[in-house]
């Protein structure tokens, strides 16, 4: 059987708290939610931060800490760090994950766009926490910047701490981005891709979108490790498309609160389960965390700093 790699994003930066009550905020429960995602199949978590009090996005280095030390105790996936972060961080925010964790694999996003999260505002009859409402209006005037500076940056910081990057494509440019990177010597063969679909202001998230951004890539970069994530309602039809063409998923809670029409997930392992049973329907077989490493090519958990 050929072996994929599943992801869980396990908390992101998009969803608010007043969504779903399962979402998790506190660094305990994000941690609880990696060992599960773990236990089901998964062998890489997506990991954000979040402020335990309020659930609003955090940078603070001691959650991390506090959530990768809690999940290595009792398991061995590979922890992928975001340097997304969340709407109106900086870009050393961003990045200090890699510096000071030097983690396996981290998330890298590969360019510009605008991220509209404003609609799911109009869509809560109600929030919880004060910072909720205009954290996602704002984002009518938000540009998720990742210049070429940044570009480079990042790549350098990647390289200095043996942190594999994950880059996250968003839309077509962002390829021409990375073959740019690549030819600079900025980046290193083979490159593990995401495909991310969905976020508005960007690629909506379809069949033909994916064969496009998938046959671009090739065109262009030849050869890579790839996988596919995708917003809402979307998720599994297009990681689902993924496995059939040889690719790689992630799902999660940061993507989606949902483990079926109308039924909110009660954990990121709901999700992981899902996937993993068409996996197998499709005779394919999750692969563990010791075998993403040898897929991705990591340096191993025994190097990193934590």
């Amino acid at each position: 059987m050929s072996k994929v790699i599943i992801t869980a994003a396990i908390t992101g930066s998009i969803h608010v708290p007043s969504m779903s009550p399962y979402l998790p905020i506190t660094p305990q429960q994000i941690a609880d939610e990696a060992v599960r995602v773990y236990e089901a199949g998964g062998a890489v978590a997506h990991i954000h931060v979040r402020n335990p009090e309020t659930g609003q996005p955090s940078s603070d280095m001691e959650l991390f800490r506090e959530v990768v030390t809690k999940v290595k105790s009792r398991c061995n996936i590979v922890l992928c760090l975001s340097t997304g972060g969340g709407v109106g961080m900086t870009t050393a925010e961003r990045v200090k994950g890699v510096t000071t964790f030097k983690p396996e694999l981290a998330s890298f996003n590969f360019g510009s766009i605008n991220f509209g999260l404003f609609p799911i505002a109009e869509a809560v009859r109600k929030f919880k926490f004060p910072w909720e409402k205009p954290y996602l209006q704002g984002t009518e005037d938000f540009i998720f910047a990742n210049t070429f500076k940044t570009l480079r940056e990042f790549s350098q910081a990647f390289e200095e701490n043996e942190t594999k990057p994950e880059l996250e494509i968003y839309d077509a440019g962002m390829i021409n981005n990375v073959a740019f990177m690549l030819q600079r010597g900025y980046l290193k063969k083979p490159v593990y891709l995401q495909f991310v679909l969905g976020i508005l202001g960007s690629m909506p998230a379809s069949p033909s979108n994916l064969l496009y951004l998938f046959n671009s890539a090739r065109e262009q970069i030849g050869d890579f490790v790839w996988s596919v994530c995708a917003a809402g309602r979307h998720q599994m039809p297009m990681c689902t498309m993924s496995l059939v063409m040889g690719g790689n998923a992630r799902v999660g809670m940061e993507d989606s609160l949902y483990a079926g029409k109308g039924v909110l997930a009660k954990s990121n392992a709901d999700q992981v389960e899902k996937i993993v049973r068409i996996a197998r329907e499709l005779s394919l077989e999750p692969a563990t965390p010791d075998e993403a490493r040898q897929i991705l090519g990591l340096k191993g958990l025994n190097k990193v700093n934590w």
